[in-house]
């Protein structure tokens, strides 16, 4: 227990009409109002404790409408008056009650119109807590470091879990919230209860029972451990070191779903899952066939659609080719065709025209150059080829030639044959 230490220094004063402090007259009476003694004392009280931890078990506990809470603190022989106001009380755990043990911290304070002192609470917390807070972080860091808590050993939740155990206490409202919540969302799966104590000194071992009695004969898919909310002391036994060790050794996936959202258990570590609730266990493995049941919906719905437009579209193209129509479209198909081939055969006509007259120009100009160099024109004019009878050759020179050889002579029109007489050079 921290705070002001049980040595008090115990003084005597003495106080003037002028409020001044005065030890030299201890015989002579001092007269005060009651405001004044009680200021005094408020002086002392207050600035003597001004934080202090104080043990003692919650009697006469009243919340205020305002959101306050005012209550007795008690022991065996004693009694202090105690207030916890709104703005103190968030994360505490737990509900305070009539004979709940606690240990609070804060500072005394006198309330001079009644003439009471009281504590004013500013932390609270069960008693004893602060020492299970630390046996349990001791045992988190054991087993963390034997690698129970490892995230590459934890197993995934399967899609479509047929058969779910559920490890709980079976008149708790953690069991009828997890069965409301599977009948809601119709998952179709079986629930296997294996009934324990969930809280107590024997809990923990008959967890530890069930855990290992799903394991041996294959009861389920998933299995979900936990309870409603509670004290510490009342979630201790899913801290216990045997049922996290039987936990992380399960081979059916776990969740672990221990009391209310801020409540926490070391088999929320050793488990594959940990949810928040009960509730939130089972919309964990509903919720995997459920959300894909919706999205094979949606897929469903959306090829449906797909095909339909795709139908839908054929149709309209098969309109096109309608036998009473099929003459037309065809006319449709083909017109473009017949003008595109007239355009090319007009192109070509052009074409090959030009290409004719050009050649029949080059033509008649050879025509008309071998006509001017044909022998045929040449001895037309006049001239005459002539050749030795007797050899057949042409006789380009006189010296081819002698008197008395036959020559033949080759005319225009006609040719002759003649006897040289005579040669001139």
């Amino acid at each position: 227990m921290i705070g002001c230490r049980k040595e008090y220094n115990l003084f005597c004063v003495n106080i003037n009409n002028d409020n001044s402090f005065n030890s030299d007259k201890p015989n002579s009476p001092q007269i005060f109002s009651v405001t004044e003694i009680t200021s005094l004392i408020k002086e002392i009280l207050e600035n003597s404790f001004i934080s202090i931890s104080i043990e003692g078990e919650i009697s006469n506990f009243r919340p205020a409408s305002s959101g306050h809470w005012y209550f007795t603190l008690k022991d065996e022989k004693s009694a202090i008056s105690a207030v916890m106001f709104r703005n103190r009380q968030f994360g505490l755990g737990f509900k305070p009650m009539d004979g709940k043990k606690v240990l609070v911290t804060g500072a005394v304070s006198v309330y001079e119109k009644r003439g009471t002192y009281q504590i004013i609470c500013s932390t609270m917390q069960a008693a004893g807590e602060g020492d299970i807070l630390a046996l349990l972080e001791m045992r988190k860091q054991k087993l963390a470091q034997e690698g129970l808590f490892d995230s590459a050993k934890k197993e995934k939740l399967p899609l479509f879990p047929e058969k779910i155990v559920v490890i709980t206490s079976p008149t708790g409202a953690a069991l009828r919230d997890i069965l409301q919540v599977l009948s809601r969302r119709n998952s179709g799966s079986t629930v296997r209860i294996l009934p324990a104590i969930v809280q107590g000194d024997k809990a923990a071992e008959a967890l530890c029972r069930s855990v290992e009695l799903a394991n041996t004969y294959n009861l389920g898919d998933v299995i979900i451990i936990g309870r409603g909310g509670g004290s510490l002391e009342d979630l201790l036994p899913f801290s216990d070191e045997k049922l996290v060790r039987a936990v992380a050794a399960s081979k059916i996936p776990v969740i672990s779903a221990v009391g209310h959202e801020i409540d926490w258990a070391l088999t929320d570590y050793a488990a594959d899952t940990r949810a928040p609730t009960p509730s939130a266990a089972a919309e964990l493995v509903s919720a995997q066939s459920t959300d894909l049941l919706k999205r094979i919906s949606t897929i469903k719905d959306f090829l449906i659609s797909i095909v339909s437009g795709k139908i839908t579209e054929i149709h309209l193209l098969l309109k096109q080719f309608a036998s009473e129509r099929l003459q037309e479209n065809f006319n449709h198909l083909i017109e473009p065709l017949n003008i595109r081939i007239d355009d090319e055969k007009n192109t070509l006509y052009r074409a090959m025209s030009v290409i004719i007259t050009e050649k029949f120009h080059k033509l008649e100009l050879q025509r008309n150059s071998l006509e001017a160099n044909s022998p045929l024109a040449i001895l037309q004019r006049g001239y005459a080829v002539v050749s030795d009878l007797s050899t057949g050759k042409t006789l380009l020179t006189s010296k081819n030639s002698k008197p008395g050889h036959h020559v033949h002579i080759e005319l225009y029109e006609g040719s002759l044959n003649a006897e040289v007489e005579e040669i001139t050079s």
